[in-house]
């Protein structure tokens, strides 16, 4: 389970009188073995804000976050990337290919940091799922938008980490592939066991989440796990 409790991100910014604001205040919230959150609100709001802090990646001036029994911003950098690695699969939402790689070399890239030799037979059958295993051999630059997200999410699932946190992970891609990768994250969820959270401003992954959240000017609605909508009870409100 991975758990943020009264977390906080706050920025400087400078208006006519110099002072901070806050991305996300106060927020709380639980992801759990099997179930499939959504993070909803519009652009602005502290989504992806709360995401980095979820994954190792952003400090939280206040508040803390926990993995199982773990809590991440007490461990050392060194250690915090090598359990991030092992056991967060993120899917940013901008570009994070590297360049002089193949596609297939891109995805098994966590792993052979981490000093594995990695699964090449299991990154061929993420690429093969997520309809480019046809472009295991080609470089970054020779990709679309929508296949280079989609090689984004064949690198965070090929290591098989016990939580998926992915930010706008439909953005680029038509409705066939959105289809399918709503699918294989509801999958790795309810099946798998994972803990996923999912930021979106698709409606059509009302029908894939197990529960809705909402960020509105960096708070987070129903912020308490029993109080997050049902996905049903979202789409019967809207």
């Amino acid at each position: 389970m991975l758990r943020a409790e009264n977390v906080s991100a706050r920025y400087f910014r400078k208006t006519g009188n110099a002072n901070h604001f806050y991305a996300v205040k106060n927020a709380s919230l639980e992801l759990r073995s099997g179930e499939i959150v959504l993070l909803m609100g519009c652009s602005g709001s502290g989504k992806t804000t709360l995401l980095h802090m979820l994954a190792g990646l952003l400090t939280p001036v206040e508040g803390r976050v926990w993995l199982d029994d773990t809590e991440l911003y007490n461990l050392p950098d060194g250690e915090l990337s090598r359990l991030r690695n092992a056991q967060i699969g993120v899917i940013p939402q901008g570009r994070s290919a590297v360049d002089t790689l193949t596609v297939l070399e891109n995805v098994l890239l966590p792993q052979q940091l981490r000093g594995e030799r990695g699964n090449e037979a299991g990154a061929a059958q993420w690429l093969d799922l997520l309809g480019i295993a046809a472009l295991r051999d080609s470089r970054p630059a020779e990709l679309s938008g929508g296949e280079l997200r989609r090689m984004a999410i064949a690198r965070a699932l090929a290591g098989n980490p016990e939580i998926i946190l992915a930010d706008e992970p439909t953005g680029d891609l038509d409705d066939e592939n959105t289809e399918r990768v709503l699918s294989i994250l509801r999958r790795e969820a309810v099946e798998g066991g994972k803990a996923v959270l999912l930021v979106t401003h698709d409606s059509e992954a009302l029908s894939y989440g197990t529960r809705v959240c909402r960020m509105e000017s960096g708070i987070l609605k129903g912020d308490e796990p029993a109080a997050c909508a049902t996905a049903e009870a979202y789409k019967n409100d809207l």
